[in-house]
């Protein structure tokens, strides 16, 4: 700023002098950038095109519905059918029981906790544990009629792409 009074009294003026290092040239008006503007318009589109199939479910983490029935129940599992690193997903587990199930049990290959952590479990089984690397649920009596929901939270473990 200048000064406009030989007093030392200082009062602003309606311009300001150019910071050292700006030239006006290039960071105000862009001259010499407009080559760019193509390859940012490639990198939107690109970004875009990403999301899109995101959205479309190209990388299947939308969840699908799978069913096995048998003279006693219906197991209906509603999960992801493909995981990628780092996913927060819940599985869903119901049981339409056609006759009474004394001792429901469900149980798990060893693929449910490969490479993935399991965060919770909703309701909580009447116990738990494992049978030669299986996830052993037991859930209890499930009336004939009846319907038990069980919901598991888990999270893909990130995929580490270089070793040491």
């Amino acid at each position: 700023m200048s000064s406009r009074t030989a007093s030392g009294l200082f009062e602003p003026s309606l311009t300001v002098d150019v910071p050292d290092y700006i030239d006006l040239e290039r960071h105000r008006e862009l001259v010499g950038r407009s080559f760019s503007r193509p390859i940012r318009w490639v990198l939107v589109g690109l970004t875009s095109i990403v999301l899109l199939l995101g959205l479309l479910n190209v990388f299947g983490q939308r969840p699908k519905t799978l069913n096995a029935e048998s003279a006693k129940a219906k197991l209906e599992v509603y999960a992801p059918s493909h995981l990628r690193g780092g996913l927060l997903y819940q599985a869903r587990f119901t049981i339409f029981a056609r006759q009474k199930l004394n001792h429901a049990v469900l149980l798990l290959s060893p693929g449910w906790a490969e490479s993935q952590q399991m965060n919770t479990i909703e309701p909580s089984p009447v116990a738990q544990g494992s049978r030669n690397g299986d996830l052993y649920f037991t859930l209890g009596t499930v009336p004939k009629g009846q319907v038990y929901r069980l919901f598991l939270q888990f999270q893909v473990n990130p995929t580490i792409t270089v070793y040491p």
